[in-house]
């Protein structure tokens, strides 16, 4: 059986674009661990471990995750302004590169994976956190000798079309419409539409996030009260693009452990 290590910016970014991958490794009976560089939290929080970590806790636990941590981060925040770091924690977009990329190989040298899930170069939408996530990742994959890295990521192309209704009420869509991945640079297409309903109850262990305020917390309770074969339509497909290659002509594969062979 194999180990596979997924790297997150914060506590439920792990149900967004790798839950369903992560559930089905566990279910195949490989190893699944979790990585997060902050605990979620943009000021202070009352006890010793942040609530968002435990949350994140009891999600994998759901997903069937062995092994949580946190490389001690604060969360930068999504914006024009960059706050400074609260009493005690840095914000992961002021870490140096170098220093998160020695604490991530630190666990990488211990778990040896075969694989690092991480996120594509533009962060996706372009969070200052995800985007650093991918640096990070990249560097602490070298400095441990993890040989493959697979960036999670969503088709750019699709994404267009399904922002088409926001533009149209106003909403500026273009962070997304021009981040993320094109389809010809992703290597893998997993099918996970098996695991929906597992996912969903994962991320109903976020509760911070749900119970708030945002158009995040908004989204995620209107999708946990669609039907059940409607989920599975949805939530059927999680897309990754491998560091150093695009897909071939034949198509995307549907198995991270399937290696392409063709070099950009």
């Amino acid at each position: 059986m194999a180990t596979v290590v997924a790297f997150h910016a914060h506590p439920d970014d792990e149900i967004i674009l790798t839950g369903g991958t992560l559930a089905k490794l566990a279910h195949a009976g490989h190893r699944a661990v979790i990585v997060v560089a902050c605990d979620g939290h943009m000021g202070p929080f009352d006890g010793a471990v942040a609530p968002r970590l435990r949350e994140l806790r009891a999600s994998a636990g759901v997903l069937g995750v062995a092994r949580v941590e946190h490389l001690g981060y604060a969360d930068s925040g999504h914006g024009p302004i960059l706050y400074p770091d609260p009493p005690g924690r840095t914000r992961f977009a002021r870490a140096g590169i170098g220093e998160a990329a020695e604490r991530l190989a630190s666990i990488l040298s211990e778990e040896q994976p075969e694989i690092l899930l991480s996120y594509d170069r533009n962060g996706g939408y372009g969070h200052r956190d995800h985007v650093r996530v991918h640096e990070v990742g990249v560097k602490a994959a070298d400095l441990a000798g993890v040989g493959r890295v697979l960036d999670a990521t969503l088709p750019r192309e699709l994404l267009r079309h399904l922002t088409i209704p926001a533009r149209w009420l106003g909403y500026d869509a273009s962070a997304v419409g021009e981040g993320y991945t094109a389809r010809s640079d992703i290597t893998h297409r997993i099918d996970v539409g098996a695991f929906a309903e597992l996912r969903l109850r994962a991320l109903a262990e976020h509760r911070t996030v749900l119970d708030g305020p945002g158009r995040f917390a908004t989204i995620a309770r209107a999708l946990r009260r669609i039907p059940k074969p409607l989920q599975t339509r949805l939530f059927r497909w999680e897309w990754f693009g491998e560091e150093g290659h695009r897909r071939l002509v034949s198509g995307p594969f549907d198995d991270i452990f399937i290696r392409p062979t063709t070099n950009q």
